[in-house]
């Protein structure tokens, strides 16, 4: 019961990591504008680091369970859409404290 409860709660999850992965770092080179973005990563981060936790716990905690097959393919699932969204954090990090970002932004 405890495995479905997590299954469950990673299907909820699912939308929260597609919007997390999918989120442009750059919102005005994502509208075709060449601009510095100031506003920083929060945009990003406000929705990326509740899906990174919870995919990377899920994770952990499909991993430990080897006893099924699916448990581990679930878990590499988990790991794939992590890795996504850190991705996608990395980019807007690099974008917010890069150094043209740096000078323009002060």
């Amino acid at each position: 019961m405890r495995r479905v409860a997590l299954y469950i709660i990673l299907i909820i999850g699912l939308p929260l990591a597609v919007l997390a992965a999918a989120l442009p770092a750059n919102s005005f080179k994502a509208q075709g504008i060449a601009a510095l973005d100031c506003d920083g990563p929060a945009s990003v981060l406000i929705v990326a680091i509740p899906a990174l936790l919870l995919y990377a716990g899920g994770m952990i905690l499909l991993y430990r369970d080897k006893s099924r097959r699916f448990h581990r393919i679930a878990a590499l699932c988990c790991l794939l859409v992590a890795l996504a969204v850190g991705w996608n954090v990395i980019a807007a990090v690099r974008e917010a404290y890069g150094d043209a970002s740096i000078e323009a932004c002060a």
